[in-house]
């Protein structure tokens, strides 16, 4: 068994005003999207220039928080926040949901595209790979608080979480780490290393995002208020990541069934790139 590090959630203060790890996590999160855009928008062929991650990331940014702090109280807390109508802004407590926030993030994504005159997918298909690494810092966040254990186990890795017993737990949050985090990210980083049709990489992150979550919730524990949904063993985690990995594997194969793997042109400063477009296959019997 493992001792929790029992990490005191507040980093550190500002005269009076506490700066918590939770909120330092997301801050390494969009760091690590705005490093990562701006390599990605250098690479040859992307037709993206550095200065429009900037941009990119006040949408998303904007998005992660609303969308994800809506989508919690939506989705696990409406009747608490029904009647305790302040708990809406109390971000900094924890209690936010992926699912939401990717909507808030979908959401922004549309208006950035809207804005560039890009397709919705060519900017999803840019931004996918950014995304995982600010999922595992969140959740390293999760295990600072000590919230969002998993079930008791006997596994030598097991840990006592201070207000769920006596008994040892999985480490649910280090698992979506590791998972949702870091495996994702080299996934979905070297899968869009080499052209590919679009909606293939955000059909990919959908299916493995949804996937992996799915199989975690099966060793970590429930919203107590909410409990299991049916079958004993189904959540609201694993319900909301259902329709993301039929989602992902439409796209996937979608996108490979259109085709059209070349890469966007270029784009000069202040012009779209062009949309990428599968290749006129010649007839049997044409010429050149």
């Amino acid at each position: 068994m493992l001792t929790f590090p029992d990490i005191d959630p507040i980093a550190f203060h500002v005269g009076s005003w506490p700066v918590r790890w939770y909120g330092l996590m997301y801050l390494a999160g969009f760091a690590a999207f705005w490093w990562l855009g701006r390599v990605r928008a250098k690479e040859p062929g992307r037709g993206w220039r550095v200065e429009e991650v900037d941009d990119l990331l006040f949408y998303g940014a904007l998005g992660v928080i609303l969308g994800g702090r809506l989508g919690y109280v939506i989705f696990y807390d409406l009747p608490y926040t029904l009647s305790n109508p302040s708990n809406l802004i109390k971000i900094w407590q924890g209690g936010m949901s992926f699912h939401g926030g990717l909507l808030g993030v979908v959401a922004a994504l549309w208006f950035f595209s809207r804005s560039t005159r890009r397709s919705f997918f060519q900017v999803s298909d840019f931004v996918a790979p950014l995304i995982p690494l600010g999922l595992g810092f969140g959740r390293i966040g999760n295990f600072i608080n000590g919230e969002l254990w998993g079930k008791t186990t006997s596994l030598s890795w097991g840990m006592v979480f201070p207000g769920a017993g006596a008994l040892p737990r999985h480490p649910s949050q280090l698992y979506q780490a590791l998972l949702e985090g870091l495996l994702l990210f080299l996934i979905l980083w070297f899968f869009s290393k080499r052209p590919r049709p679009v909606m293939a990489v955000s059909g990919l992150f959908l299916l493995g995002y949804g996937g992996l979550r799915f199989a975690v919730e099966f060793v970590r524990l429930p919203d107590e208020h909410l409990g299991y949904l049916a079958f004993d063993w189904l959540t609201m985690g694993q319900l909301l990541s259902v329709p993301m990995v039929g989602l992902g594997a439409g796209l996937l194969g979608w996108a490979y069934a259109r085709g059209g793997t070349e890469p966007a042109a270029p784009s000069a400063p202040g012009k779209p790139a062009r949309a990428n477009r599968p290749r006129p296959r010649k007839s049997k019997g044409s010429r050149s």
